[in-house]
């Protein structure tokens, strides 16, 4: 029998191959055809979910809605996730400060924070106090649950009705939301925190327990937070004895505390007494026959004398007070009595001042609003004015403004350029010539260029063009690394808000305070050593006790050397002698300053010191429009004069490092320079002079010290000098030309 040949692997795995390929194919058609079938009886279900016409319109724009709702909602909640970090665990107790502030000679001046009484409870104030409350503030108070979409419709209604702010949409849950954790900027951003915190605080607090921090907290003018507090400052009486006039009095102050205060503006203060009363019958608490009595017999408050308080001053100083207790400095002590530099004399004067200024040449120069700072040279602030009318807004021009500073910020750049350059001194020479960065040329104030000067005449002419070549010396050709330089020269003498980096920066085309201008120039006054601005000269506890002390707590820093610190005084001493600044020269003192102009007049200041004191002035409107051609050197250069006169009454005149450069005068004056001030000014003349011309000066005043002592009376060293400024105009200050 004849045996098979077997089939060869190479025949089997064709075979197997195109039996794989014939199922393949088999199965993709089988799948294809299955797919198709699922397809067309999808379709012929999805056809009776097709709309058209108006139900298509309604689900296209539900759609639309749930998308931008979504988008919104997570943008939201991105907005809102900043203040939740301020809700803490113990996110109460921190907002307990209690402080009592008193001036530089120990007399109290006002009060700040939560003077509360424990002993107080909801159900204590009188039942007018609470519906006068609801009633004007929130009278869905007890049916929302924190936002209430209802009176916030009301509201626009009215305010629409009306033509402007009539009646508030904020809820007293989201009012109280504001007090706690936010500011009063008014913006979008702030909005959305404010809302969800409001209904944070609804699932946090009960109704009553919101209501009760309410009417602790409000702020109700007078330096009075809370219903108790204003009670006893307005009517001389506790809260628990509230008639229903003094009620709808002190409920009127939740809207606008300063604008209706009652000692302030009392028939104000009566006319939204009388609005009160109103939405408390329109609320339904109270029938018209109730509140005739009150409406023909108003509140009356006490009679306290209308004096100025030091609002601006008080209001920054408690600032500084909460950041201190935020770092611990206090440890867990709430209620403080804060020691402070403030000299009420001169802050009255400087308020005076000020708005003197803007009477007399306010129309002139189309300006209507200024500020200002008065500090000693170690930072410590005598006066603060923050505008023209507290009462009109409490808004602090001289602490959150930012504005630029034109010319004022070149001393920056000197300093930064004698910082780098050690070889450069005010006799250097200098060339005043077209310069450009890219496509920026900065022209000076006349158009014209002035072509080689020295140094000192170049600030003291407010040149232009030689702070920006500065910027590319500064940087060795690189102006971007200049400007670096610069930069970091202003905040550490003490700018802290960021600084914009422009071509333009060396010129002031930056944005700074009135407060850390007073502050960067009073290192130029100190010898070099940084002077931040406080307000806690000392604070004691409520048993008396001193738990912070400035002085010795606080370590400043030497952010300028001597010699800089030096030609930058001889410097701008210059330009109050000499140049831009003449009209805020100072009789017999020896002062040092300069001036600042901005684009198309937007801003002037004037920023300056003596041995003693550092002063800016800044003048300007809150739109940002253009004043009539008005430069530092005209009512900025003015107002700092009229203020610094008074503030240098009574003080002992102390020497200006680099200026005042008599040997007897800085021995004998009492608080004047240090021992290493005084080696360093006689290094100063000897690095400046001839050596045969240091000792023909030395060989004078040892005469004049000996003719000195052989002199009984004991008199002044200085002979007062004439004002700078008499018998001549001024020099029009520089304009900033902006790219």
């Amino acid at each position: 029998m004849r045996s098979q040949n077997p089939t060869p692997l190479s025949t089997r795995l064709k075979r197997a191959a195109l039996a794989f390929d014939a199922w393949l194919n088999s199965f993709l058609f089988q799948s294809g055809r299955g797919l198709g079938a699922a397809w067309e009886a999808y379709s012929e279900k999805a056809k009776c979910l097709r709309f058209r016409g108006v139900p298509r319109l309604i689900l296209d724009l539900t759609s639309e809605a749930t998308t931008l709702g979504a988008a919104g909602a997570v943008v939201m909640l991105a907005l809102a996730l900043p203040a939740f970090r301020e809700t803490e665990d113990d996110w109460l107790k921190t907002q307990d400060l209690a402080v009592t502030f008193l001036d530089r000679y120990g007399q109290e001046v006002g009060r700040r924070g939560l003077h509360l009484d424990d002993s107080y409870k909801l159900e204590d104030f009188p039942d007018y106090m609470v519906k006068a409350a609801l009633s004007t503030e929130d009278r869905r108070f007890y049916d929302h649950w924190g936002i209430d979409p209802i009176g916030t419709f009301r509201a626009l209604v009215v305010n629409a009705q009306g033509g402007g702010v009539v009646q508030g949409g904020s809820s007293i849950t989201q009012q109280l939301a504001k007090n706690l954790f936010l500011t009063n900027e008014r913006s979008l951003e702030r909005k959305i925190k404010e809302a969800f915190l409001a209904i944070w605080l609804e699932f946090h607090l009960t109704k009553d327990e919101i209501l009760k921090l309410y009417l602790d907290r409000a702020y109700m003018g007078g330096g009075a937070h809370g219903v108790v507090a204003a009670a006893d400052y307005y009517f001389g009486k506790s809260a628990k004895d509230l008639t229903l006039a003094e009620s709808a009095m002190l409920a009127g102050l939740f809207k606008a505390p300063t604008k209706y205060a009652p000692h302030i503006n009392l028939p104000a203060a009566r006319a939204r007494a009388n609005e009160v009363l109103r939405n408390m019958v329109e609320a339904g608490f109270l029938t018209e026959g109730q509140i005739q009595t009150a409406r023909r017999n108003p509140a009356t408050p006490v009679n306290r004398e209308r004096e100025t308080t030091p609002d601006f001053y008080l209001d920054w100083a408690f600032d500084q007070v909460k950041q201190l207790a935020a770092q611990k400095k206090f440890g867990n002590e709430r209620v403080l009595v804060v020691k402070t530099p403030l000299d009420t004399s001169l802050q009255k004067h400087s308020e005076q001042t000020l708005e003197n200024m803007l009477r007399q040449h306010g129309r002139q120069y189309k300006v209507g609003q200024g500020a200002l700072v008065v500090m000693d040279v170690d930072g410590a602030v005598r006066a603060i004015v923050g505008g023209r009318d507290y009462g009109q807004s409490q808004f602090n021009r001289a602490v959150g403004a930012l504005r630029q500073p034109g010319s004022s910020f070149k001393p920056f750049v000197y300093a930064a350029a004698l910082t780098v350059n050690p070889k450069l001194k005010p006799s250097s020479t200098v060339v005043d010539a077209p310069i450009c960065l890219g496509n920026w040329c900065p022209q000076n104030y006349g158009r014209k260029f002035s072509g080689s000067m020295p140094l000192v005449s170049a600030i003291a002419r407010s040149i232009n063009s030689i702070p920006v070549r500065m910027s590319l010396e500064i940087g060795k050709g690189n102006a971007k690394a200049g400007r670096a330089i610069i930069i970091d020269t202003a905040k550490r003498m003490g700018l802290t808000h960021p600084l914009t980096d422009s071509s333009s920066l060396p010129i002031g085309a930056a944005e700074v305070t009135v407060i850390d201008m007073a502050a960067s120039y009073a290192v130029f006054a100190n010898g070099g050593r940084r002077a931040d601005p406080y307000a806690a000269w000392e604070v004691r506890n409520s048993s008396g006790n001193v738990i912070y002390r400035h002085e010795r707590d606080v370590q400043p820093k030497q952010v300028l050397e001597t010699r800089v610190v030096q030609d930058m005084n001889f410097m701008l001493n210059k330009v109050v002698e000499e140049g831009t600044g003449k009209r805020a020269a100072l009789d017999g003192i020896k002062t040092a300053g300069k001036t600042g102009t901005t684009n198309a007049y937007r801003d002037a200041w004037f920023v300056g010191y003596t041995g003693n004191l550092a002063a800016a002035v800044w003048y300007g409107n809150d739109d940002h429009s253009t004043m009539n051609e008005m430069t530092g050197g005209t009512l900025p250069a003015m107002t700092w004069k009229e203020v610094m006169t008074a503030a240098h009454q009574n003080l002992e005149i102390r020497p200006l490092l680099g200026v005042d450069t008599d040997a007897s005068r800085v021995a004998s004056s009492k608080g004047g320079m240090s021992p290493e001030q005084q080696a360093s000014q006689q290094a100063y003349l000897a690095g400046t002079l001839s050596r045969q011309s240091y000792e023909v000066l030395g060989v004078i005043g040892n005469l004049f010290r000996a003719a000195d002592r052989a002199a009984a009376p004991a008199t002044s060293p200085e002979t007062p000098q004439q004002s700078a400024s008499t018998g001549g105009s001024p020099v029009p200050a520089r304009r900033v030309a902006m790219p």
